[in-house]
């Protein structure tokens, strides 16, 4: 799995200078890792100019397979934005994930994009 910390997402609002970016398979070992970077650049200078409950975006286009470990991480991503008093934003949702996300419900937990760009062929 990787994941990354970035600016200028395509579609993300210039007020959010928060952005990450989670691809491949979601492994149960990387998880905490992806869980700090986020603590990390909430806590950092990005994270400070965010207005208070303003979304953080997660873009899990490029997830392959996605399985409960990728809804755990999703569970466990929205909890340190929350504790951090923002809410978690998902990009270009899988339908796969998105299913499980219903399935588990935390559809309603998690800003969900809606839109014809959130599948991006080839990648899955």
């Amino acid at each position: 799995m990787n994941f990354a910390h970035r600016c200028g997402l395509p579609g993300v609002d210039a007020e959010n200078p928060i952005a990450l970016t989670v691809t491949g398979r979601v492994s149960r070992a990387a998880v905490p890792d992806l869980c700090a970077e986020l603590e990390r650049a909430l806590a950092g200078p990005r994270g400070a100019a965010l207005a208070p409950g303003a979304a953080v975006d997660c873009d899990v286009g490029g997830v392959i397979r996605p399985d409960l470990t990728a809804v755990e991480a999703v569970a466990r991503l929205g909890l340190v934005a929350r504790r951090a008093g923002h809410t978690l934003r998902l990009r270009r949702v899988p339908p796969e994930l998105r299913a499980l996300l219903d399935l588990v419900g935390l559809a309603d937990v998690v800003a969900l994009e809606e839109g014809p760009e959130e599948r991006v062929p080839g990648l899955y």
